[in-house]
């Protein structure tokens, strides 16, 4: 555990029942005369973009919609959204989607220059400075990029996600508000919702670890370990849908805190090379991934079935109780009906050295893992998903 640590967050955050009525006092608050609306096509076809736009056009403000994202979108592609950004004139950046539109906006909010894009941040992501307040609003409990530093974008001729990181890029407002959940389609509910999970169990075993991420991620691993099930296969249960958002929050401080490991390190090969969701990547390689850290990391995770086993507790020694949890993630992802192979996404066995190559790329989060993940232990946990 760390000996220095710190924890920085949004300026504001607003959550509960109309949360995203906060908006209208924001920009009004603020005096904003233009604002730029980040969102996507799916978003818009949803119906979910009408509530954050109501809320905007009640500011009476002008404002200009951004809506040509793609998913899981390269460097090239979030650089031209940032372009069309630069020539609206907004003050304000009010952003609603997951992951990959609340991190184009972030990048965005740093990118009002022409000192740099985003190639060159990939590069030295330390150049970039806040240029535009943001709000942000995310459609998902998952990915938890409302609260976090981070960007990540794709990088083709790498065939890889890189992670840009810097802490200008933390939200100045963060809406939670339950609605914008409530219709989400079933494999994004759970494919988000494990990679909150992962957020969690990730930050609260990573090397990084301190007071600051534990007190997030123990409680976000509370909330999403007894929530996530109702609140993916019921679309009427909003109390686990608003604590899958509180959790996925939750989530996202213990990053900003602390950090992922080798969950998240081995699966942006999945998601440059071969277009895997995000959620789906981190679900593939959850089980596997823990089962390679248990012998370090059982301590820690006893003290996840301490506080998050409720009712009557069957373990007792805590080889018992870190066995139960390992099942517990299993379980979910099995439950969920979350691909468990990369078999299913035509990964040929052939490309494993090139998986285990790139994987092995991403000395940022691998550093945090307990367990030193070698290129050979890295061949063996592709081995066991292909």
């Amino acid at each position: 555990m760390l000996t220095k640590y710190n924890l920085k967050m949004p300026h504001a955050i607003y959550g509960g029942e109309d949360a995203m009525e906060n908006i209208t006092s924001i920009l009004l608050a603020n005096k904003v005369r233009r604002v730029a609306m980040f969102t996507d096509k799916v978003i818009e076809s949803t119906g979910l973009f009408a509530l954050p736009e109501a809320a905007v056009k009640a500011a009476d403000v002008d404002y200009y919609v951004l809506d040509d994202l793609p998913p899981e979108p390269s460097y090239m592609a979030v650089q031209a959204l940032v372009d069309q950004f630069k020539q609206s004139g907004a003050d304000m950046i009010v952003a609603c989607g997951g992951g990959s539109v609340l991190d184009a906006a972030k990048l965005a909010s740093v990118l009002v220059t022409d000192e740099y894009g985003v190639k060159e941040l990939l590069d030295d992501p330390g150049r970039a400075q806040k240029c535009v307040p943001i709000i942000l609003i995310p459609t998902t409990a998952g990915t938890g990029a409302e609260v976090t530093p981070n960007a990540i974008v794709a990088v083709p001729e790498r065939e890889l996600k890189v992670g840009i990181v810097n802490e200008n890029m933390i939200a100045d407002y963060v809406i939670l508000d339950a609605r914008m959940i409530k219709n989400l389609p079933r494999k994004v509910a759970a494919a988000t919702g494990v990679d909150a999970l992962a957020h969690c169990i990730e930050c609260f075993t990573s090397n990084k670890a301190n007071p600051f991420s534990d007190l997030y991620a123990l409680e976000g691993l509370d909330l999403i370990l007894n929530n996530i099930m109702d609140a993916v296969n019921d679309s009427e249960a909003m109390e686990a849908k608003n604590r899958m958002q509180i959790a996925a929050y939750y989530g996202g401080l213990a990053i900003t805190a602390s950090g992922t490991t080798a969950v998240h390190a081995l699966s942006y090969p999945l998601g440059g090379k071969y277009h895997i969701a995000h959620g789906v990547s981190n679900a593939i390689l959850l089980a596997p991934v823990m089962r390679f850290n248990e012998p370090v990391c059982r301590e820690k995770f006893a003290q996840v079935y301490d506080r998050c086993v409720h009712g009557e507790k069957t373990c007792a020694t805590v080889e018992e109780k870190s066995a139960y949890i390992i099942a517990w993630l299993e379980k979910i992802v099995r439950e969920l009906e979350i691909p468990t192979s990369l078999k299913e996404f035509n990964v040929p066995e052939e490309d494993l050295e090139s998986l285990v190559a790139s994987g092995m790329e991403v000395t940022r989060l691998l550093v945090n893992n307990m367990r030193p993940v070698t290129a050979d232990d890295a061949r063996r946990i592709y081995q066991e998903v292909l």
